[in-house]
């Protein structure tokens, strides 16, 4: 067991966040190809000074390795700024006021002018040689599990290009991604072990898929986390497979820092990637302040006062689903990922049936079981105002619903009348023959009889009281 506090452990995270709509510096749409380009063209980048006079290391670093770099365009979502042949357009107000939103949920200060500034970048990521970003929040903190991590800067910033191929003196870039706004997180480095790391790093993500305005799927966020022990120095860890592997790649980073330490070697400030086994390989030298300057094309902002609605975290949500509509903690999970991941606005459907669960289960399990048993797939969202309307009227039971989902797969259309509920006395008629036949036998038993025989026609709940009734 690693002692993290006798080591020193320091550990910091930055979160990087793409968001939906345009792309930040021009009209471009935020969708990523990856089929076969409509054009291609090539460049060589150098390294320019910084605000400081120098060249950052980084840059350097980069630079001298002399590479070629080709890109695949897009006739329908890329355009002259992706190319820098075409200055950037206005700041896309849509991604500046988002990136407030969040920083607002994180307790940040927002700053008086919004300067962008270019931070130099010549691996090829970036056509123009540079990245544009923006310090948005000051001075936030985000709690977890009753500790306040502190949030010491916010910025709004282009994502870069996506790499296709990487060979010694020649790398392949896909364009389609290069623009679109990113919201950059940072952490101070007040996470006490790596486990504190994963969970920070999962609460920021909730609060920022909470605002409804950031991509989904493989890519659309990532983190970078810094650590340090005792004696070394800061080493940056890049490209995380996904939440699970945070603890296991820091704790074998912190292994490898004690090994070259003990060693009597000197550790260098580096940024690093963490690969699938979890452990982690050299990228290269740490960047510093030397690689920004000012932004020339895009004139500073004042922030304007936007009129924010509340927003609702998916943990806030999840406690009042469970309070106003009794869902358990299972259940209210469901839901709410139900309306975060699906965009299914959930709340409208318990408002015209009361049954909560079935309307969670009719959304969730009901089309998972289907495809289970049947292997079809049938897409419940379109049907949902019409069967909700038929058991409200009492037309059909809610147990007849799989049933006639079945049916629908078959026949694309919902026949109601074929899996009509049976009529009280038919039903009170059946239930006593059951009992009769099977004297003696447990309710559960004889449960499964009745709801056989009528096969989803019947309401479990009335055929459970009818029973307890007739049994006594």
């Amino acid at each position: 067991m690693i002692n993290y506090k006798k080591l020193g452990f320091k550990c910091g995270i930055e979160i990087h966040q793409q968001l939906k709509g345009r792309k930040l510096f021009c009209n471009c749409p935020t969708e990523i190809r990856k089929d076969k380009p409509d054009f291609t063209f090539d460049r060589r980048l150098r390294a320019s000074a910084g605000e400081s006079g120098k060249v950052d290391v980084a840059a350097k670093y980069e630079h001298e390795k002399g590479k070629l770099f080709s890109y695949w365009g897009y006739d329908d979502i890329t355009c002259l700024v992706e190319m820098d042949e075409e200055p950037p357009s206005l700041v896309n107000n849509d991604a500046l006021k988002s990136t407030i939103q969040v920083a607002k949920m994180l307790n940040c200060q927002i700053v008086d002018k919004i300067q962008f500034m270019r931070k130099t970048v010549v691996d090829g990521s970036n056509t123009s040689g540079f990245q544009r970003t923006a310090l948005i929040g000051l001075n936030g903190f985000v709690e977890v599990d009753g500790r306040k991590i502190r949030v010491p800067i916010l910025c709004l910033e282009e994502e870069a290009c996506q790499i296709m191929k990487r060979t010694k003196n020649h790398d392949t870039y896909n364009l389609s991604r290069l623009g679109i706004p990113l919201i950059e997180i940072a952490t101070d480095p007040d996470i006490e072990n790596p486990v504190e790391c994963m969970n920070v790093a999962a609460k920021i993500g909730m609060i920022l898929r909470s605002t409804g305005a950031c991509k989904r799927g493989i890519g659309s966020i990532r983190q970078d986390v810094n650590i340090s022990i005792k004696g070394g120095t800061r080493v940056e860890i890049k490209g995380f497979q996904d939440l699970k592997s945070i603890p296991k790649v820091i704790n074998n980073e912190i292994l490898r820092h004690q090994k070259i330490l003990c060693s009597g070697q000197k550790m260098q400030k580096e940024v690093r990637k963490a690969e699938s086994n979890f452990t982690t390989t050299f990228l290269r030298p740490m960047p510093g302040a030397a690689r920004m300057y000012p932004e020339t094309d895009i004139p500073t902002i004042i922030p304007d006062e936007f009129d924010f609605e509340e927003i609702e975290t998916i943990e806030e949500k999840e406690k009042r689903f469970k309070q106003e509509y009794n869902l358990n903690d299972d259940y209210a999970k469901i839901a709410v990922k139900c309306a975060d991941k699906d965009d299914i606005d959930i709340e409208k459907y318990f408002k015209k049936l009361d049954d909560y669960k079935f309307v969670v289960d009719f959304f969730t399990n009901i089309p998972k079981e289907l495809k289970k048993r049947y292997s079809v797939d049938v897409d419940v969202l379109p049907l949902a105002e019409e069967i909700f309307k038929n058991i409200q009227l009492g037309v059909i039971p809610k147990g007849s619903i799989f049933e006639l989902l079945s049916d629908y797969s078959k026949t694309r259309k919902l026949n109601f009348e074929k899996f009509q509920g049976i009529n009280s006395n038919e039903l009170k008629v059946v239930i006593k023959d059951v009992i009769k036949k099977n004297t003696g036998a447990p309710i559960g038993a004889l449960m499964g009889i009745i709801m056989g025989k009528f096969r989803g026609k019947a309401d479990g709940k009335i055929v459970m009281e009818l029973l307890n009734k007739y049994l006594k």
